[in-house]
């Protein structure tokens, strides 16, 4: 039974739908629910306050984000992803950033670099404070991702940001991660500052090559076959 209050929408400017979207999206990337959870759509609407539509809306908003799944039989669970998936989500994700990095680097004006460097120094602040990076690595990003100027390429990885987002919950998490990650952060500031495109885009793969890594290692193993 479903009875976090987290859950509960309210009414307000934005559509229910969106509200028990992401009320659900980040139920899941907390791991509030569990992979492999069914998702009862009756207790959905009482935890959630929301009509039967919106909660069906809101879920198969899920489902094109990859976050659940409809099974027959079974229902809408959470979606399950293996160490497989993981790595080629970010053999993706890697590809498409260092190619961002490189675009930024020979697009974006000088006030963007500004303001992709206040972005970075509010990372190392959050880290200082021990509080959540991921807020603030979103932000970092979406300066990166528009100052490369690239619709397209904003786009695609738009499609992959909550599916990855569920793996950097993971990857962050890992002993020492968290130094880690702001370390090759540092590195991407300091090509971008030095305007230099084959640093940025090295330092990007590799930035999300090692976040991977921790992201697929901290997955559990796939059950043996019987």
């Amino acid at each position: 039974m479903v009875t976090d209050r987290s859950l509960k929408v309210h009414r307000v400017v934005s559509p229910v739908r969106t509200q028990v979207a992401e009320n659900l999206r980040q139920a899941i990337l907390s791991r509030h629910f569990k992979p492999g959870q069914r998702l009862v759509e009756r207790e959905l609407v009482e935890a959630t306050g929301a009509s039967r539509t919106s909660v069906r809306e809101a879920l198969r908003e899920l489902a094109a984000e990859g976050l659940v799944t409809s099974i027959p039989n079974k229902g809408t669970v959470v979606t399950e992803v293996t160490k497989d998936e993981a790595r080629q989500l970010y053999e993706l994700r890697s590809g498409l950033e260092a190619l961002a990095g490189r675009l930024f680097v020979e697009r974006a004006s000088e006030a963007e670099v500004e303001e992709l460097e206040r972005a970075f120094e509010v990372i190392e602040e959050s880290y200082r404070l021990g509080v959540g990076t991921l807020a603030a690595k979103d932000a970092f990003y979406d300066v990166l991702f528009r100052g490369a100027r690239n619709e397209q390429l904003r786009q695609v990885i738009s499609g992959l940001h909550a599916r990855v987002t569920y793996l950097r919950s993971f990857s962050l998490a890992q002993p020492g991660r968290l130094t880690e990650s702001l370390a090759e952060l540092r590195d991407i500031m300091n090509a971008v500052k030095s305007r230099d495109a084959d640093a940025v885009a090295r330092a990007c793969l590799y930035h999300i090559q090692q976040a991977g890594q921790a992201g697929i290692d901290a997955l559990p193993d796939a059950p043996a076959d019987d």
